[in-house]
């Protein structure tokens, strides 16, 4: 969904060229917005073969560059020739965020092999693959941001999806210490309920559970995450490599204890 907040310019982000997957809707989408707020060259992938009009749109009103060029990202071909473009066009890159994936809410136990397979092949290997086909095009201070999940720090029931999220995190950390000799910084951040065309679909005693869980007691909006994004991807967070950032309010570090705290407040509250 398109954001009607006015997009803020961060420091740090001017002239950079920056690859986005998944920049069509939801949280690429106010990533690739924050970006071209910010004065950056912004390449928007997504599945789709002309530019969502929401993003060209963006691309018309903000002060930064943006190019839209289609991709899947578990084409490994697709990706050697967008390196080849960016490497015949800018000769650099100076950021990659691994944005798209996909959700599956089946459990263990009920969960299909072909269905396992698609999940990790987006959330996992589209990953690997667009780092090894841009790395060789990255300087000192360029950044990698890959989009993890809370799911990614918990035991969430939805199996695929939160396997390749922790997967993810390995990833990160295996590619923040290989490339941080070269000054290539690698960092995840992990979303907890933000509002997004992914997450309308959600049951909405799935979002009431969520509520009564997460200590800011409301739901994230993409340009929340979007602007944790755009930081780590900027000069400002030049010291920060291998770090996993949640965007959550608090969810992953309350831990559950917040219900369990309202839980007693109620029942005190009942004895007097």
């Amino acid at each position: 969904m398109a954001s009607k907040k006015t997009p803020i310019a961060l420091p740090g982000l001017e002239g950079k060229i920056i690859v986005i997957t998944g920049a069509g809707r939801g949280q690429g989408f106010a990533e690739a917005v924050a970006l071209l707020a910010s004065g950056s060259t912004v390449i928007a992938t997504d599945l789709a073969e002309t530019c969502p009009t929401p993003l060209a749109k963006a691309g018309d009103s903000l002060p930064g560059t943006l190019v839209y060029a289609p991709l899947d990202i578990a084409n490994e071909a697709e990706w050697t020739g967008l390196a080849s473009y960016l490497k015949k066009t800018y000769k650099r890159v100076d950021g990659l965020v691994n944005n798209a994936g996909i959700p599956f809410r089946g459990r263990i136990g009920e969960i299909k092999r072909e269905d396992w397979d698609k999940v990790f092949a987006i959330n996992v290997t589209g990953a690997m693959l667009g780092i090894q086909a841009l790395a060789p095009l990255m300087k000192k201070g360029a950044s990698i941001v890959n989009i993890g999940s809370s799911a990614a720090l918990n035991a969430h029931h939805t199996v695929a999806y939160t396997s390749s999220k922790w997967a993810l995190r390995g990833l990160t950390h295996v590619t923040a210490t290989e490339f941080g000799p070269r000054g290539i910084r690698t960092n995840i951040v992990h979303p907890g309920y933000i509002e997004t065309e992914m997450m309308a679909a959600a049951p909405a005693i799935m979002t009431d559970a969520q509520l009564a869980l997460t200590p800011l007691e409301r739901t994230g909006q993409p340009e929340e995450v979007a602007a944790t994004v755009a930081f780590l991807l900027s000069d400002n967070a030049s010291y920060i490599n291998g770090a996993e950032i949640p965007v959550d309010g608090g969810f992953i570090s309350s831990a559950g204890v917040k219900y369990m705290s309202d839980t007693i407040k109620k029942f005190m509250a009942a004895q007097k």
